[in-house]
């Protein structure tokens, strides 16, 4: 077992909070966080060759004594450098301390962001270096860490130091001849590695092992899971029904022949002898939804019970509503739906699990609250998961070993290419609906500068005023030490000064609470908000017809998938959508990158894309959307490490499939401890 945090030096109790907000609780969790980017320390550069905006060292003689002045609420602390090319003015903030530490005469490197006041260059809140001390930093890649308020990255730095100094962290579980063939790093050397990269390449040797590490447990896992279920009859026979026919026939709209053809397909699956485990991949607005709400009323009308889990409970509201409103207007008795998440009392959560148990609803829609022990189905033959990536491994075998296993329908709207999707859901046939319904208008899109702006809250209000509403996204929560670009608390703060008082502005993002969530995309569904401001949380948030706005501020940030998800955000209703992608930087690769999104609307190409525009330097700072359990991987830029570890996979389990081997004893214990590491993890 892991130790905890508190037992390692300098660590309190007050610490200990601030990593728990994390996800990190003890050393294993905190070796295992891994940098989110890297700082290099390079050469210094001349005054007259600093670049505003970057972050460089210089090395500059102090002109005059310190100066300190107070100015709004702060201390000021101001100096002048000069080496042979020029001068340049340096300012801190509240740390007056350095008056002793910065002597007239003496010669320091001060490496920082050069930013421009009043004409000028100014460097500002620089790290102080003796010339030796930079020395030994010099060509180094320092970690940054993902943070939270009160927690700095030297802090991180300096604990996972502490811990990596300790050998032989982990033990080796992958056979040798895997690690020959693929050309795979000891996984030590790749934890400590990945922390502190003496340089590029070696970074990339030690991603690479830790990389296709996540990707072989993954896909074991999935493979063992698979084998639970592959070849176990059909407990629940079923029958076509008539209902469903009456449903599509009174459809205000008609289904595209992508979705008739994968509403077939789940038909035939339903009837068969063996249980179906089916993926339906669709583009954001493709339809999925109502194929599911079918096979729901299928399963009803043939006596037994479905159940819908979605990842946010406004969605699960959603899809209730929807769903209920569907069955009164086509007066469909037999079928008795019920709503389950965690804001249910423990009055109403009791009263509906003896429903369930009972069998006297049918339909159950609902979050994680699914799954949890107290839930006991009387004949589950369906069970649905939407946004199958927001789940797990652990949370998709908790749903389908609950009694005899049921059918399984799995929804994503996150564009995988087929070759990619046939590894990650080994487990499920894929169906894809590769077009969208007539009646949606395209998404209108343009990449920007951020000269833009004040075009864009023009437009912004325009809209507004029109009845609409708007989105805008941000890649952080908060303001954070060593990164760049704007954050959610800051920027609604900017757009309320900045808009009328009777524009109704909000924050949304994952350090809220649930309920605080729940209640602020209700109000932005209602209508009662006008400008969410939100980090990526709203990507499979909830459907909000009127909304016909996104702006997505350093779009550079995220992965091209990524923001086409949250681009499918707008673009639901009658009304023309709009996306403005905001371009935080100049660099032409990037503009390269956010034009395919400017061409085009559809997901599959726009994944494929991003797949040749990738190079070694983009595995750091731009991630896709999280997809499944990887805290390294990234599926995109992965696939040849994805397809080696599939390889490796199918390999090791067709000479033994129960990891019985001498060989392959430590993998069997590595995966066991994967499994119940993402179990726990679920609280389950």
């Amino acid at each position: 077992m892991s130790r905890l945090l508190r037992d390692l030096k300098g660590v309190g109790e007050k610490t200990e909070k601030l990593f728990a907000k994390l996800g990190i609780t003890d050393v294993e969790d905190l070796i295992h966080y891994y940098p989110r980017n890297y700082d290099a320390y390079q050469e210094p550069v001349a005054i007259e060759n600093l670049e505003e905006n970057s972050i460089s060292a210089v090395c500059g003689t102090l002109l005059n004594a310190v100066s300190v002045s107070p100015a709004r609420k702060v201390q000021v602390i101001s100096v002048t450098i000069g080496d042979r090319t020029g001068t340049l003015p340096v300012a801190w903030f509240n740390m007056p301390f350095l008056r002793n530490v910065l002597k007239k005469g003496s010669t320091l490197i001060f490496r920082g962001r050069a930013v421009k006041k009043k004409g000028k260059l100014v460097m500002e809140h620089p790290e102080i270096f003796t010339p030796a001390s930079y020395q030994e930093v010099l060509h180094s890649l320092q970690p940054i860490y993902g943070l939270t308020a009160g927690l700095s990255n030297k802090t991180v730095t300096k604990l996972v130091r502490q811990v990596l100094e300790e050998k032989n962290l982990d033990f080796e579980y992958l056979p040798e001849e895997f690690r020959e063939r693929f050309h795979l790093a000891d996984c030590n050397y790749a934890v400590q590695t990945i922390h502190f990269p003496p340089d590029m390449q070696e970074l990339l040797t030690a991603r690479k092992r830790l990389v296709f590490d996540e990707f072989l447990l993954f896909i074991l896992a999935v493979q063992m899971l698979k084998e639970k279920t592959e070849d176990a009859e059909n407990a629940f026979p079923m029958k076509r029904v008539w209902t469903t026919e009456q449903i599509i026939e009174s459809l205000p709209y008609s289904l595209t022949k992508a979705q008739t053809n994968v509403w077939h397909e789940i038909e035939r699956d339903l009837q068969g002898r063996s249980l179906m485990s089916r993926l339906v991949q669709g583009d954001v607005g493709s339809g999925k939804t109502i194929l599911a709400f079918l096979a729901m009323v299928m399963v009803a009308e043939n006596g037994y019970q479905a159940a819908l889990m979605v990842p946010t409970e406004v969605l699960a509201r959603q899809h209730y509503q929807a769903l209920t409103k569907l069955l009164e207007e086509q007066e469909a008795g037999v079928c008795r739906p019920v709503l389950l998440t965690g804001s249910n009392t423990t009055k109403e959560k009791r009263d509906i699990y003896a429903r369930i148990s009972s069998g006297e609803v049918n339909l159950i829609i609902g979050t994680h609250a699914l799954i949890q022990e107290k839930v006991s189905y009387k004949n589950l033959g369906l069970v649905i998961t939407d946004e199958q990536h927001r789940f797990g491994v652990k949370q998709r075998e908790a749903l389908t070993t609950m009694g005899n296993p049921p059918n399984v329908l799995v929804m994503s709207a996150t564009p995988i290419p087929r070759t990619l999707a046939i590894i990650l859901y080994g487990d499920l046939d894929i169906s894809i609906i590769d077009e969208l319904p007539a009646q949606r208008l395209p998404i209108k899109n343009c990449v920007v500068g951020t000269s833009y702006r004040p075009k864009a809250y023009s437009f912004m209000e325009r809209q507004i005023r029109e009845g609409r509403q708007v989105y805008v996204i941000c890649p952080m929560v908060e303001e954070s030490e060593g990164m760049d670009g704007e954050n959610v608390l800051d920027y609604t703060e900017k757009l309320k000064s900045i808009f009328d008082s009777d524009i109704r502005i909000a924050a949304l993002h994952g350090k809220m609470k649930p309920k605080e969530k729940n209640q602020i995309m209700e109000e932005f569904a209602e209508g009662k908000i006008q400008i969410l401001v939100s980090t990526t949380v709203v990507e499979v948030g909830v459907n909000v017809p009127n909304a016909t706005v996104m702006m997505v501020e350093n779009a550079e940030r995220f992965g091209l998938a990524q923001l086409h998800q949250l681009r499918g955000r707008v673009g639901r209703g009658e009304h023309q959508s709009y996306c403005i992608f905001m371009q935080g930087n100049e660099v032409q690769e990037t503009s390269k990158r956010l034009e395919i999104l400017n061409k085009s609307n559809d997901g599959f190409y726009i994944a494929g894309e991003d797949l040749k525009l990738r190079g070694p330097g983009d595995l750091f700072g731009v991630r896709q959307s999280g997809i499944l359990e990887f805290k390294l991987a990234d599926i995109y830029h992965d696939a040849d490490i994805l397809k080696q570890a599939s390889e490796a996979a199918a390999e090791i389990l067709g000479l033994d499939p129960d990891l019985d081997l001498p060989q392959n004893e430590a993998l069997k214990e590595k995966l066991a401890s994967y499994m119940e590491y993402n179990l726990q993890n679920l609280g389950l």
